[in-house]
């Protein structure tokens, strides 16, 4: 544990952003399987896939996601509704 009143501080505010960045993934992760779950599934994506596109684009606009992470994701999402 830490001693120094300036860590203390420091580590509850490490805190704060890691729960954060948990809820911002979550989100994330849960609008890309529904996207693709209803790719397998044949229904149409196009609302669910703008969905998970828009949480992609929240989480590196909130420094969750590095761009190229997430321009990956995109790419990835994209072509895996599109072989479904």
């Amino acid at each position: 544990m830490a001693n120094i009143k300036s860590q203390k501080k420091r580590n509850r505010q490490n805190e704060k952003r890691r729960m954060r960045n948990k809820a911002v993934m979550s989100d994330l992760k849960t609008a890309m399987k529904k996207a693709e779950k209803a790719a397998a599934a044949g229904e149409p994506t196009d609302d669910l896939y703008r969905a998970a596109q828009q949480k992609i684009d929240a989480a590196t606009s909130k420094g969750v996601l590095h761009p190229n992470n997430a321009a990956r994701k995109k790419a990835r999402l994209a072509s895996s509704l599109k072989t479904n």
